[in-house]
């Protein structure tokens, strides 16, 4: 490929963000119109990507582009796309623009600016694309730490009461885990020197490293964490219901939606291939955290009574299915858990943004008890809210029902006591998501929602595409595991040691 089309994507809303920062304070609206608008552009751009991506091709990565940057230490900007980048970079910018459609009144200059906002999500967006498109070690490393300072910000500017210490909160664990991932970068390039004579960050040259099977377990950990954090994986995810519950929506959309499948992305990507002797010891640790937190998250879940913590204690439960999948080491786990990941993201788009609808012709309030009986006076808000929530409970139909349902039949076929226990947390997760939504949604309408108005045309039009996404990808899922599949399959068989793949040129079995 000659155009550098993942250039061009990292570029455009990057672009759209120094514009935006550049207008008037006074331009509020402008500044929204044109964050609007190059979050289209980067969409359309991302779509016609997608369609020239050749989904049998042997090669592992497509759009390959690869720059020296740094060359006395073998760190070069260097990006392509497999299958499994290529979704989640369309997932972020699907989201992007509908989340500037839906947050078009959240943001005033009471608090921090309307331009500073929007120019944020522009820059995460970048940043978002970049993390799953890069081939070097150190330049993901860059994106992975850069995209902290735009969402501290988020958080922090334009959050809720606690929005401080959720922010600070935030920022400290993900620090933490990028000084982890730091020491073990810096372990990795040493060992990498040992074999080659020079040390290199080259993804391509870094899988298959011979290495010391000690060194490899303490290199594991240092990533791991980083990315158990990131993710989160239970006993790393105290921070993540703080977060969700002083961020406005889009921002938590964005979090939960987009930025926490880095950390299981980088489990796939980086974990299997370049440390597989690590990955097979500590798989049966990792699969009892997973279970662990299917459990504990659904449980937490159940308990609370207020709807942003409730939905992120639900992605923890979430995410307990999704690092299943990774390590039960089966080509239906891998699939399922990165099909997970798009529908978990799409999920969490409605089920975050029809709660900040609601909150807004509320008083602000997340808490369940001060709703009941919405379905009565706002009709179509309830329906979005239900299309969200039996998205959450992996109803057949929806797109997470594809992803769960293969996550499961990984497990079952690797150990039918695993794939047993996973699927008595199916139970919780309909307990809640029915609970929320009968108790805000159904019986009669309390004096608090009389009167409350229904979605209007930009919110209407801002769910409508993510709720067909779940829909349709969940009746024909193909699109996603025709690309998934393989790139799946690859990262398996690499991280099996199989002599005929080269991760360089390609190939198979």
């Amino acid at each position: 490929m000659t155009f550098p089309w993942l250039t061009v994507l990292g570029v455009v809303p990057l672009m759209g963000s120094i514009v935006v920062a550049l207008l008037p304070k006074s331009r509020g609206t402008l500044a929204k119109q044109v964050a609007l608008a190059f979050s289209l552009v980067t969409l359309a751009g991302t779509v016609a990507m997608s369609l020239k991506f050749d989904g049998s091709s042997s090669q592992p990565f497509q759009f390959v582009e690869n720059y020296p940057w740094i060359p006395s230490f073998g760190i070069s900007y260097s990006v392509g796309v497999d299958g499994i980048g290529l979704v989640l970079v369309a997932l972020a910018a699907t989201l992007v623009p509908f989340v500037i459609l839906a947050g078009w009144n959240d943001v005033d200059d009471s608090r921090g600016s309307v331009k500073g906002y929007f120019s944020l999500i522009l820059v995460l967006e970048t940043l978002m694309i970049g993390v799953f498109s890069a081939t070097d070690l150190f330049l993901f490393y860059v994106f992975f730490e850069a995209m902290l300072i735009p969402v501290y910000f988020m958080i922090g500017r334009y959050g809720g009461p606690q929005r401080s210490y959720a922010a600070v909160k935030f920022l400290v664990y993900s620090l933490v885990g990028g000084l982890f991932m730091l020491a073990a970068l810096v372990g990795l390039y040493v060992v990498s020197a040992q074999e080659f004579g020079s040390g290199t960050f080259n993804y391509a040259a870094l899988v298959g490293l011979d290495m010391d099977p000690n060194v490899q377990k303490m290199l594991f950990l240092g990533f791991f964490i980083a990315f158990a954090i990131k993710a989160p994986l239970w006993p790393f995810h105290t921070w993540l219901p703080d977060a969700a519950g002083a961020s406005k929506a889009g921002t938590s959309v964005l979090l939960i939606g987009v930025l926490d499948k880095v950390g299981t992305f980088g489990m796939i990507r980086y974990l299997l291939p370049i440390f597989p002797a690590a990955s097979d010891f500590y798989a049966p640790v990792v699969i009892g955290l997973a279970l662990i937190g299917i459990f504990y998250g659904a449980y937490l879940a159940l308990t609370q009574n207020d709807m942003r913590r409730l939905f992120a204690y639900s992605s923890m439960s979430h995410f307990g299915f999704i690092a299943l999948g990774i390590f039960v080491f089966t080509s239906q786990g891998m699939t399922g858990s990165v099909v997970y990941m798009v529908a978990h993201g799409l999920s969490t788009a409605a089920l975050f943004l029809t709660a900040g609808y609601l909150m807004s012709r509320h008083t602000g309030s997340s808490l369940i008890s001060d709703y009941g009986g919405v379905n009565k006076v706002a009709p179509v808000l309830a329906g979005f809210f239900l299309i969200a929530a039996l998205s959450s409970l992996a109803l057949p139909g929806m797109v997470s029902f594809v992803g769960e349902f293969l996550v499961l039949l990984g497990a079952f076929e690797v150990n039918i006591w695993i794939g047993a226990v996973a699927t008595l947390g199916i139970v919780i997760t309909a307990a809640y998501v029915l609970r929320v939504y009968q108790r805000t949604m159904t019986g009669p309408a309390s004096p608090d929602v009389t009167g409350m108005r229904d979605l209007n045309g930009r919110e209407i039009t801002a769910l409508v595409p993510i709720a067909a996404l779940i829909i349709v990808l969940g009746l024909f899922p193909s699109p996603l595991t025709n690309v998934i599949t393989p790139a799946g399959d690859l990262m398996l068989a690499v991280s099996d040691h199989m002599p005929d793949i080269d991760m360089a040129q390609g190939g198979g079995k």
